[in-house]
């Protein structure tokens, strides 16, 4: 919580690695992992006598983001230098875009505590990735390693919007969805594939004027990025609250002491001076091109959860976390074209026993070993009422854990353990008779008006059948026989 009288206002600045096989002014590898300084080739570090050349899956790629958040795609647009001076920059000066990028505006919808809200998008532009200063196993020096120099990059730029770090966190976890949605980028954050830095000011309530502004860099997971504006925020009250001022600077964070730290002070756009770089001409972008990309693009996220409101019946919510992810979606889906019939249901199994599974094992959908179809299954199950809740809840923990394999994993497992629902009304009577039977101090107490003994006779019941017994069967027998041996005696 904000301290009362002071508002936050924050801007994101996001560099999602564009999923491409080659870097994005060079031939040279971007695959992760590799030794350090083996995927460095002489256009990454500007030998003499080298040129860049565009890597027109970079673009493409750019394109379908535009798209994806109905921003303007500039026709033509233009590379600059960013010029400064850090270890890991070989060159002395970044490729990237500053004046005219390729996409301007755009917005990303977001959930914060049940209502929708729309941040609005500056810009994304192309650019290359410096290399990675290493600090440790150095014996006290630093280590380069140059084979990020080069990777391609879509720095997503928001206005400054969000008004708290739980709107930033929706924000970025929406904009990491949407970039893995439309297959621009892995999202894989421990790798650096999606980095965030976050613009966080303060001001008095009433205030018009922004606050001075820090910058926090290179923030790779949501939960860092939510302590570091959390601590940032306090920091700024702090000083102002005790009549000092904000100085505008870079920060980083810390994990270990949750704390953010000063790194340098913060340039402005002279600082770089910037210019077009003379070795690549301005980026044109045609109109078939663009048309081309869209024919590409799959149904996005919005439209899939208006959808599944409209041709599912699902609430807001439900169609909310099931497109939280592509392979979520694609799953749920799987799952429904099996039981058309059933799309209430197959949500409540994949919101829930599915995703609370997942969830515990640390696992994404993608790796879940119970299918679609073996969800299915199990469920047709539950419909036919062959299991209860209950026991459907077993086989899936069964089936989870691996138990049986194949489409039938679920039959399997009932055979084996003896788990199918009694549904016998014969067999059900027998049962319930003779607890009645049993128990003539409990009768006596139902039938003069202590309801609440009736789930006594349910547990007996369940407890005499191993939790096998229909329930909706057994309740209807059981108040029968109550109610009606009742009425026969008086």
């Amino acid at each position: 919580m904000v301290r009362e009288g002071w508002e936050v206002v924050i801007g994101l600045e996001v560099h999602a690695q564009l999923s491409t096989r080659s870097k994005i002014f060079s031939g040279a590898s971007t695959a992760f992992g590799a030794a350090p300084n083996t995927q460095a080739c002489a256009v990454d570090i500007a030998l003499p006598g080298v040129l860049p050349v565009l890597n027109r899956g970079a673009v493409e790629r750019a394109i379908r983001f535009g798209l994806a958040v109905n921003g303007r795609i500039n026709r033509r647009s233009v590379f600059a230098r960013k010029n400064y001076f850090y270890p890991d920059l070989p060159k002395g000066y970044q490729i990237s875009q500053y004046e005219l990028p390729i996409i301007v505006g755009g917005e990303i919808p977001i959930q914060v505590n049940g209502s929708e809200k729309v941040v609005r998008l500056t810009r994304a532009h192309l650019e290359e990735d410096a290399g990675k200063s290493l600090h440790e196993d150095f014996h006290g020096m630093t280590g380069i390693d140059l084979n990020r120099a080069g990777t391609p990059l879509l720095e997503i730029v928001s206005e400054p919007d969000l008004c708290s770090s739980e709107e930033a966190v929706a924000y970025a976890k929406a904009l990491h969805s949407l970039v893995r949605w439309i297959d621009i980028c892995d999202g894989n954050m421990q790798e650096g594939s999606f980095r965030c830095d976050a613009n966080v000011s303060v001001r008095r309530v009433g205030d018009k004027a922004l606050g001075t502004r820090c910058e926090i860099k290179n923030l790779n997971s949501f939960r860092f990025l939510e302590r570091a504006i959390d601590y940032e925020v306090e920091r700024q009250i702090e000083i102002l609250e005790d009549g000092g001022r904000i100085v505008q600077e870079t920060r980083l964070f810390d994990p270990e002491t949750g704390q953010t730290r000063s790194m340098r002070t913060k340039e402005e756009a002279h600082d770089y001076r910037y210019f077009p770089d003379p070795d690549l001409p301005p980026l044109v972008v045609s109109e078939e091109w663009i048309e081309q990309v869209r024919s590409t693009l799959p149904e996005l996220p919005q439209a899939k959860r208006s959808r599944y409101q409209r041709e599912f019946g699902l609430s807001a919510y439900d169609a909310g976390v099931l497109t939280a992810t592509k392979e979520m979606a694609a799953y749920f889906e799987a799952l429904v074209a099996q039981l058309p019939q059933e799309p209430k249901l197959c949500a409540n199994w994949v919101m829930g026993e599915l995703a609370g599974w997942l969830n515990r094992e640390g696992l994404e959908i993608g790796a879940s070993p119970i299918s679609p179809g073996q969800l299915a299954g199990l469920l047709r199950r539950l419909l036919d009422g062959t299991l209860s809740g209950k026991l459907a809840k077993e086989v899936f923990e069964a089936m989870a854990r691996g138990e049986a394999r194949g489409e039938d994993a679920a039959d399997r497992i009932i055979d084996a353990r003896g788990l199918r629902q009694i549904s016998d009304s014969g067999e059900l009577e027998r049962v319930v008779e003779a607890i009645i039977a049993a128990n003539p101090e409990q009768v006596a107490q139902y039938r003069a008006g202590k309801e609440k003994v009736f789930a006594y006779f349910v547990g007996q019941a369940m407890k005499a059948t191993r939790g096998k017994a229909n329930p909706a069967q057994l309740n209807e027998i059981l108040k029968r026989k109550l109610v009606g041996e009742q009425g026969a005696g008086a």
